[in-house]
């Protein structure tokens, strides 16, 4: 349907920067990693209780942070966060040892949490099913965009200003998008630049459309009196689960692989950027590809259930070459395969999140992207550990790169799981028709 006016895109782009500055901000420690450990004498163990710290703070405060955005909107709700976590990613500057850095990180996990719920939301409100998974996509591949920009500039900005001025510069362009995001954003009902036949067709969703028929969501929309049925709708524990088993994953390729470039191919802070920026560049292209792929089936007839399903499927499988890492003898060809898999991630992410808005009604979707945040940083927090006392356990046997390659093994399989959860719980409940 034609729309003469497409501002719903510019809202995109808005996401889009907001979450570049997000994985920017996150990225920054993992970089610098390198610097730090000899500074404060980090052990593998102490890196990991880090990364722990951040999220956890995240996983908990997801759901608050849904709430909150629920209550108050978009507009305010999305300020407060990047409020909070650009003073954070600005405050690391201040640490002065481990402690210092655990209080940072738990700041920033606390103002990040409110990153994703306010994004879906977002969508939810601007978007028709049919290009919900397309505008997740975009938006979400700032994710894989931040991790591109941070070892193009935080390498550079560390040797000639030092650590601490790095944090605080990057730290900073939180407040820009802050200025941006007052002046351009509103709902659509109440904007200005959004013509009449772009709100009808925002708005051009039959209500059963978009909760797929689930009699519990169907509920909640009638029943002005229900506060929170969401787990009377069993696609909640598919999409807690699905979170739960790759959200690790993807927080492992964003924290440790500059250290497993590091230490198993010995590159240093001048060398890092070239296969970092590969890695995240094929992420940014698994993120747009994968919304577009279930979006171009729904858009060929595909009930949205089903293209979620299969196109889920395809990038499960596509994560599974890692852990055939064991067997590579030089860093490219691990390059190639790690960027095919952090770009299947990308996509799996942005049908997941679109599976929630599928699933749920708009009113409560923050909240429900916060129940399934959390569930993945719940995973995120617990990993960390794990990972830091195996590369521990295997770098005193003098084998670090043992400990790397079982690693990889778990990612490899980690999707199927999560996959075979989202079938349970969703997809086999949803009758898919043609």
């Amino acid at each position: 349907m034609p729309t003469s006016s497409n501002y719903r895109w510019i809202i995109v782009a808005l996401l889009f920067f907001a979450t570049t500055i997000n994985y920017l901000d996150r990225q920054v420690m993992s970089l610098l990693k390198p610097v730090l450990e000899k500074e404060f004498n980090w052990s593998e163990t102490d890196y990991g209780d880090l990364v722990t710290v951040f999220t956890f703070f995240y996983g908990a405060t997801t759901l608050l942070a849904g709430y909150i955005i629920d209550r108050v909107g978009t507009k305010l709700g999305y300020i407060g966060a990047i409020l909070v976590w650009s003073l954070a990613a600005m405050g690391h500057a201040l640490a002065g040892g481990t402690a210092g850095f655990m209080v940072a990180r738990a700041m920033l996990g606390i103002g990040e949490a409110g990153n994703f719920p306010a994004s879906i939301k977002t969508v939810a409100e601007w978007f028709p099913q049919k290009e919900r998974a397309l505008a997740v996509g975009i938006f979400n591949s700032g994710a894989n965009i931040g991790a591109v920009v941070a070892p193009a500039i935080v390498p550079p900005l560390a040797l000639m200003l030092g650590w601490q001025m790095t944090f605080i510069l990057t730290g900073a362009l939180g407040f820009l998008w802050i200025v941006a995001w007052w002046f351009y954003y509103e709902v659509p009902a109440r904007h200005k630049r959004v013509s009449a036949a772009e709100l009808t067709y925002i708005t051009s969703d039959p209500v059963d459309a978009t909760i797929a028929g689930d009699a519990a969501a169907t509920d909640l929309l009638a029943d002005k009196t229900t506060r929170y049925p969401i787990f009377a709708n069993k696609a909640i524990w598919g999409f807690m689960s699905g979170k739960l088993l790759t959200d690790p994953i993807w927080w492992f390729f964003l924290f440790w692989l500059p250290s497993y470039l590091a230490n198993i191919y010995h590159l240093d802070l001048k060398k890092l950027g070239l296969p970092l920026i590969v890695i995240y560049l094929a992420a940014t292209i698994g993120s747009v590809g994968g919304g577009w792929l279930s979006s171009m089936l729904i858009r060929k007839g595909w009930h949205p259930t089903r293209a979620r399903q299969w196109a889920m499927a395809l990038f499960a499988i596509f994560v599974m070459p890692v852990m055939l890492i064991s067997q590579m003898s030089s860093m490219w060809p691990v390059i190639a395969i790690l960027s095919l898999a952090v770009a299947a991630h990308q996509a799996w992410s942005a049908n997941i999140f679109t599976v929630a808005a599928d699933q749920f009604p708009k009113q409560v979707i923050s909240r429900v992207v916060g129940l399934g945040t959390m569930a993945g940083t719940l995973g995120g927090a617990v990993f960390p550990l794990i990972v830091g006392r195996i590369l521990d356990h295997y770098k005193a046997l003098g084998s670090l790169s043992q400990g790397y390659y079982i690693i990889f093994y778990i990612a490899g399989l980690a999707y199927l799981a999560a996959w075979t959860m989202l079938y349970i719980f969703v997809f086999s409940r949803v009758k898919a028709r043609a």
